[in-house]
């Protein structure tokens, strides 16, 4: 028996077989889509996931103005952030993150979903959030992902 037959294959940047995506949110709650996104984004629904390279898909998410929260979280959850000098520490409601920029809340989530190193960084690239219904990615042919199917 040869056994040098059974060799593991790892996936890599090159050789990872990247679709494209497009998703429509509207009326999503925010951490329920914002978890399936970055699955796909990370790649985890392919059968060759490898955790070290970006083997993920590309992901083009419309209507990121339209994405709701359960409860009264929109009004009563503050996110943080800190500009590294004292008293530098800023709060901020997803209502007003939302009418600042329609994007900002799920690229928040997404973000704190995925790796935080590189390659988080990299992963996060491949989302493309678009207010409103339009994009232009049409030379890309998208596929329609509908988040309810996956797990």
């Amino acid at each position: 028996m040869d056994t040098l037959s059974y060799k593991t294959l790892s996936a890599n940047k090159e050789s990872a077989n990247k679709k494209w995506w497009v998703v429509d949110v509207e009326g999503q709650i925010l951490g329920r889509c914002a978890s399936k996104i970055a699955k796909v984004l990370r790649g985890k629904y392919k059968t060759n996931f490898t955790p070290h390279a970006d083997c993920g898909d590309y992901v083009i998410v419309l209507n990121s103005e339209k994405i709701t929260m359960t409860g009264k979280k929109m009004e009563n959850r503050e996110i943080f952030a800190h500009t590294g000098f004292p008293g530098g520490q800023k709060r901020i409601s997803p209502k007003n993150m939302l009418i600042k920029d329609g994007r900002s809340v799920l690229r928040h989530a997404i973000k704190g979903m995925l790796p935080k190193n590189k390659l988080g960084a990299a992963i996060l690239k491949n989302c493309y959030i678009y207010t409103g219904g339009e994009h232009n990615h049409d030379a890309q042919k998208p596929s329609v992902l509908n988040l309810n199917d996956l797990k």
